[in-house]
């Protein structure tokens, strides 16, 4: 049977005592969360920005016998077009306001039907100062209590994140999913310091330049607002180094910012997971964590499984900071965390083994660095290995299977033999015991290239008994970055250096009879951009400060574990039929890979599609990805996406398509990007933009 909130602080309480830590607050105080006592309403709302331009709101508010005058406000900013969205927000916001939440879903500027010009780029000044004025306004209104608090996804989480770092007097708690605290290193323009061009990048350029729904107005306001303006990609793909750009919203460089209390949630197969260690260890404000086995979706409808309903503890979250009831949610440890089991490699998992467990935060003072060292017969041993060099052609077309089908450090990878193949590999003996592992694993790595631009990436994968590798951590690492991402260095060939790789954030137990593997190799595409020149490249062993990579092992302890509620059914709105889904991920998936051997030409191609029939008319869209790389001239790299959006309409029918070409040789990228608007079949306007950007050490 279930634990009520208040079995579940019992349990709490009295494991936290026999631990020896100090526990605040009256047990018989506890309350639990609010529960569901009000209906549904729905109204379009105008909210007014200081310069007068109007931004378009979904207000969703309690109704009902009983209503109270006044309520909390949660707000979801975001520029995915709410008019489109509803059948989705009504679904997730009907949780929070059933038990007494109104909740506002906001445009941001430019986009969807808010009035304005498009901002320049995610994240921008002008996105975060309408926030504030946003959030001011939400608390003054006479069905506000006047407490704010932020919850999102992505970019929701994002610029959760950001606002609070703003501190605004009525914003009051954050809620923050699968974000991140470092633009540069984590999000999808560069990962790990290496360029990556992402399905959502080329597609978001396009869906920027579609009028709001159901109107779809086509006038010159509309033309030079949105249609014409600059593609957000140009911007991105010119800031190719750590620095002031990526610092204007970078947590990691001012965690002392945030005064809001913020609670992060992440997935083991999502991209922006790492910072959840790291907001838990250095953020002053009240914070709490969950890390789950999701992949980029709310924990609710995750996937793979298990899924929770997480909701039910963002409402004793909220209750605690907008309503100031004690629910208990404080005096529980700050970190649940999903620990996985060993499961096949992917590229699909239905539900991840593993189970859940209550950690007091971050760092977990039980972890222990275990340190294993390549030996020269590509084994990896506790012992320091004798000195050997071992080297490394450089196959720019490697890494397929390492990025996942959406191609970032997320996903369920597939089996990495076909990668590991053209690695380095150092396998362990079969393991006499489970080993449990949680954290950021590091490999320091000492290593030379016989080129001026060299990049590494390492990954950790466990070897079953027949043979199959499932990928468990990795991380790349541009080699001109080695003394700073924000003044990079060319390589001198022969130059030994080191270099210490921090994988992303992992949890994982391998199991008895299984063995870890350590690979490291030069690429990993298409998810990440090759290096130009052909090269060999070194990898130096032995001596305690040669090649060794250290592992966060967790020795074994019984813990309680967190009693998370299965996910409710949410009502649906009427009127949203969804024709096709499209892929899991919602992007661009791998659908195709080929290779010439003769030539050493290898191309990639990701597709995604979908549709969904509206109360007004009826959306199509299709995307097809074209990657392309030569390992003999690895300079010659491209990536070609084509978008397009189709909406129905009573009286007419509009097309909007882009076109992306971006390609490399030895100095330069060059930029093309063709927009298009078609009324009926016939060209209402098309727009070309080129550019020419050096390559800045990349």
């Amino acid at each position: 049977m279930r634990q009520s909130v208040v079995q579940q602080r019992i349990s709490s309480v009295l494991w936290l005592c026999a631990c020896g830590i100090l526990v605040t607050g009256s047990l018989g105080a506890v309350e639990e969360a609010s529960a569901p006592r009000y209906d549904i309403s729905m109204e379009e709302i105008w909210i007014p920005m200081p310069d007068g331009v109007r931004l378009a709101a979904d207000l969703y508010m309690p109704s009902g016998d009983g209503t109270a005058a006044r309520f909390p406000v949660l707000l979801e900013y975001l520029p995915y077009r709410r008019t489109e969205s509803r059948s989705r927000n009504y679904s997730l916001y009907s949780y929070f306001v059933r038990r007494g939440y109104a909740v506002a879903r906001v445009d941001i500027r430019g986009t969807g039907n808010s009035e304005g010009r498009l901002i320049p780029y995610e994240y921008s000044d002008q996105e975060n100062d309408d926030g504030e004025a946003v959030i001011d306004w939400l608390s003054k209104q006479p069905w506000s209590n006047g407490n704010v608090g932020m919850f999102g996804i992505s970019w929701g989480g994002f610029n959760s994140i950001h606002l609070a770092m703003r501190n605004p007097p009525a914003l009051k708690a954050i809620i923050a999913v699968d974000a991140t605290d470092d633009l540069y290193q984590d999000d999808v323009h560069f990962m790990d310091g290496v360029i990556h061009v992402d399905s959502w990048e080329m597609s978001q350029d396009l869906d920027n330049a579609r009028p709001g729904a159901p109107d779809y107005r086509i006038d010159e306001a509309y033309f030079r607002d949105r249609f014409d303006t600059r593609p957000w990609m140009m911007t991105y793909k010119r800031e190719q180094r750590d620095g002031p750009f990526w610092d204007r919203t970078a947590l990691k460089v001012r965690y002392d910012s945030i005064r809001v209390p913020t609670f992060v949630i992440g997935g083991w197969y999502d991209g922006y997971r790492d910072s959840v260690p790291r907001m838990l260890e250095h953020l002053e404000a009240p914070v709490k964590a969950i890390v789950g086995a999701w992949h980029h979706s709310f924990p609710h409808n995750a996937y793979p499984k298990p899924q929770i309903e997480w909701r039910h503890e963002a409402v004793r979250w909220f209750d605690h900071w907008l309503e100031g009831k004690d629910t208990g949610i404080m005096d529980e440890p700050r970190f649940a965390v999903y620990v996985r089991q060993w499961h096949p490699p992917g590229p699909y998992l239905e539900e991840a083994p593993g189970e859940w467990r209550w950690e007091e935060g971050w760092p977990i003072e039980r972890i222990e660095e275990r340190v294993l060292y390549p030996q020269p017969n590509h084994t990896l041993e506790p012992a320091i290995s004798p000195e050997a060099i071992h080297q490394l052609r450089y196959v720019p077309s490697i890494g397929i299977e390492a990025g996942g089908p959406v191609m970032w450090w997320g996903d369920v990878a597939h089996d990495q033999r076909p990668t590991d193949a053209f690695s380095l590999v150092y396998d362990s003996d079969a393991l006499e015991s489970e080993v449990e592992i949680l954290g950021l694993p590091r490999a320091l790595l000492k290593v030379s290239a016989d080129a001026p631009r060299a990049n590494w990436f390492v990954r950790l994968s466990d070897v079953a008994p027949d043979g199959t590798v499932t990928q468990v951590a990795g991380a790349g690492f541009n080699g001109t970055h080695r003394e700073s991402a924000r003044e990079p260095k060319s390589i001198e060939p022969g130059e030994v250096f080191p270099l210490e790789i921090e994988m992303h954030f992992t949890s994982w137990v391998f199991p008895a009879g299984h063995r870890i593997r350590l690979a490291v190799a030069n690429a990993q595409w298409p998810m990440l951009w090759p290096t130009p020149y052909p090269m060999t490249t070194s990898l130096y062993l032995g001596s305690s400060d040669g090649t060794h990579v250290l592992l966060p092992v967790v020795p074994h302890q019984n813990r309680p574990a967190p009693s998370f509620l299965l996910p409710e059914e949410d009502p649906e709105m009427s009127g949203y039929e969804s024709l096709n889904e499209g892929t899991t991920s919602g992007y661009g998936e791998i659908s195709s890979v080929d290779r010439n051997p003769q030539t050493g030409e290898v191309r990639v191609t990701a597709t995604n599609g979908g549709g969904t029939r509206y109360p007004w008319g009826t959306e199509r869209y299709g995307e097809t990805i074209v990657h392309e790389t030569s390992d003999a001239q690895p300079q010659n790299t491209s990536v070609r996406g084509e978008h397009w959006t189709e909406v129905e309409l009573e009286d007419r029918t509009l097309l909007w398509q882009s076109e992306l070409l971006f390609r490399s040789d030895l100095e330069n990228f060059y930029y093309t990007y063709t927009r298009r608007l078609l009324e009926n079949g016939e060209l209402l306007r098309e727009k070309v933009w080129q550019d020419i950007i050096p390559r800045d050490f990349q």
